[in-house]
């Protein structure tokens, strides 16, 4: 009766199991790092719901799931005055632990737990580091040109007006 009782309780445990839930997690940190610092951080979801906002160096803490057998996706969108705006996604990929189920016969982990819980994703990395180019618009300068008639490049002489 103890070897059935043993049997019983190691099948329950291994069909019950889910890996990636006990192995992994639902939510990741992601540090976002730009070059210069103190640039604006938005971060949205896939519905296009703003989730964080702040300055960077940011710390933030995302959802690997957006639903059953969903994985989560996001959008950070980094801007500062003088440089153009980033835009850059967040990727997650199934766990390498999720197929953990198929060995240990974790079938109510495979298809239910996992699925339900975000835990069957991952982040791709915990760290983004984003390098901001200056904008065009900030880079020129307003000058004035001042044209003796016979200088004045081809391209211009179409939009002379002549006062009277």
């Amino acid at each position: 009766m103890k070897k059935f009782s043993t049997l019983v309780l190691v099948l329950l445990v291994v069909f019950t199991s889910s890996c990636a839930s006990i192995l992994s997690k639902s939510q990741y940190p992601l540090t976002i790092t730009t070059q210069p610092t103190g640039a604006n951080v938005t971060v949205t979801n896939h519905k296009g719901v703003e989730i964080f906002k702040g300055v960077s160096p940011a710390n933030l803490s995302l959802q690997s799931g957006a639903g059953f057998f969903k994985r989560a996706s996001y959008q950070v969108a980094v801007t500062k005055t003088g440089y153009e705006t980033q835009m850059v996604p967040v990727h997650f990929r199934v766990d390498g632990w999720y197929w953990g189920n198929l060995l240990l016969g974790g079938v109510i982990g495979m298809l239910i737990i996992d699925p339900a819980t975000g835990a069957m994703y991952k982040i791709d990395s915990e760290y983004m580091s984003i390098t901001l180019s200056q904008s065009v618009a900030a880079n020129t300068q307003p000058e004035l040109k001042i044209y003796d008639l016979d200088n004045v490049p081809e391209h211009l002489k179409s939009k002379l007006v002549k006062i009277q």
